[in-house]
């Protein structure tokens, strides 16, 4: 299983970093967690810069791809040429996005008619794209999901781990990444945001 998670110039580490975090608590054989971008390395809002496990192509051949979000998102969103790199396809992965990630979902078609979750400041970007946002924290519907908040990005990543390992391992590696001493509660409420569209 290949999870890519889409990772541009301006990301925000808090996306793209715990969900890779809490993806790679899964040690299934086979199990590989990529983070994908357009170029060998990305430089985070905060001037953070990392280097790519793999490019977009290959991304869009994952079993599972989580587009992250940043303060460039716009700028990606309106790129033609970036944009039409982007192949994914519901019907064969599973799709997330997190925050502005939600605004390239819906640019690439990706949503229809689907409510979708964002953060407060990409929230009217991606009502002008003819999405209604919902005012909750994570929201799936087949085999696509979106995520509103910078600490939401742990239930897109169990749902993605939900989806493909079961429940179990989901609650396994959010208990892995839960505070100590909030460790049962942390796993319940958030299994309980992911539960509904399992």
């Amino acid at each position: 299983m290949h999870i890519a998670i889409l990772t541009f110039d301006g990301f925000n580490e808090l996306d793209s970093l715990i969900a890779l975090g809490v993806l790679n608590r899964v040690k299934t054989p086979g199990w590989r967690v990529s983070l994908a971008g357009p170029s060998p390395t990305v430089t985070s809002m905060n001037g953070v810069t990392l280097h790519t496990h793999c490019d977009l192509a290959e991304a869009c051949t994952a079993d599972a791809v989580l587009v992250g979000s940043g303060i460039k998102t716009r700028e990606i969103a309106a790129d033609p040429a970036l944009m039409a790199q982007l192949h994914l396809d519901p019907t064969r992965q599973l799709v997330g996005a997190q925050c502005s990630g939600t605004l390239m979902l819906a640019k690439l078609g990706l949503l229809g008619t689907v409510p979708a979750c964002t953060d407060l400041i990409t929230k009217p970007w991606v009502q002008d794209a003819g999405i209604k946002v919902l005012n909750q924290a994570f929201f799936a519907q087949g085999n696509v999901a979106t995520a509103g908040g910078c600490l939401a990005s742990p239930y897109l990543a169990a749902w993605v781990i939900a989806r493909l390992q079961g429940s179990d391992a989901a609650r396994e590696a959010l208990h892995y990444v839960a505070p100590v001493g909030e460790k049962e509660s942390y796993v319940e409420r958030a299994m309980g945001q992911i539960s509904p569209y399992l």
